[in-house]
């Protein structure tokens, strides 16, 4: 069970790009594709443009540690990745919160036949919507800050990365995984509540919405990929 639970939640991460590239959910796909296009656009001009110096003051070439620079260059690469990622991403899914409830709204009928009852009109679910994604960005931010000043403390800096991989994956699944759960009517605490009673499978599926992220071309639908996903997680959570 143990390696049973975190492989669920990982292929249900992949499973969801099956499910958004289908005719019938195609074209629920297109505003959180051309959201996550712009957010990745704008990740790539950054990328170009400040990376170096970002690792350049993480991971200075006269640091104490200068010796294993070579070795914790990839994985502090990869943890700023995700850190500029969701810093941009954030804000993206403010945006996108009410075309992605309309997204697992979707997937849901297409899973199971059945509308999730708390949903109604695309505007009168656009407040509530919102202000679950505030309450995420809080709670991200709450954790976040901390971890990130990990990463300035000399010799605790070498754990920071795999620190934030872990959270990052913990976010991911909370993040996504509240939209289905939001159409029944499920608020952010008892989401927090059934995703950690969940947990293996829970990080799994933020590892693999991670990976899907990390794929050139695939992250453009890594996030409505991530909703369908999160849906199929609910589905089956709620069917067991």
């Amino acid at each position: 069970m143990a390696i049973k639970e975190p492989l669920s939640g990982f292929g249900c991460a992949l499973a969801g790009l099956r499910l958004v590239l289908k005719p019938e959910l195609r074209h629920f796909v297109l505003i959180p594709f051309l959201i996550n296009l712009l957010v990745f656009s704008g990740l790539i001009w950054l990328g170009l443009t400040q990376f170096e110096g970002l690792m350049g003051w993480l991971l200075p070439a006269e640091g104490w540690f200068s010796y294993l620079r070579w070795l914790l260059w990839p994985l502090f690469a990869l943890a700023a990745v995700l850190i500029v990622f969701y810093s941009f991403t954030a804000f993206a899914n403010l945006i996108a919160a009410p075309f992605n409830a309309l997204l697992a709204e979707k997937v849901e009928i297409h899973l199971t036949g059945r509308r999730p009852p708390q949903n109604g009109p695309l505007w009168k679910e656009a407040l509530p919507s919102l202000l679950s994604e505030l309450r995420k960005m809080l709670y991200f931010l709450l954790r976040a800050i901390p971890l990130l000043i990990l990463f300035l403390i000399p010799g605790v800096n070498l754990a920071a990365p795999f620190l934030w991989l872990l959270f990052n994956a913990w976010f991911l699944a909370l993040e996504y995984g509240g939209y289905p759960m939001g159409n029944h009517g499920i608020r952010f605490s008892d989401q927090l509540r059934r995703l950690k009673a969940q947990r293996l499978n829970s990080l799994g599926f933020g590892a693999g919405v991670t990976l899907l992220m990390l794929i050139p071309l695939l992250n453009f639908l890594a996030m409505p990929a991530a909703v369908a996903g999160a849906t199929l997680l609910w589905v089956r959570s709620e069917r067991d």
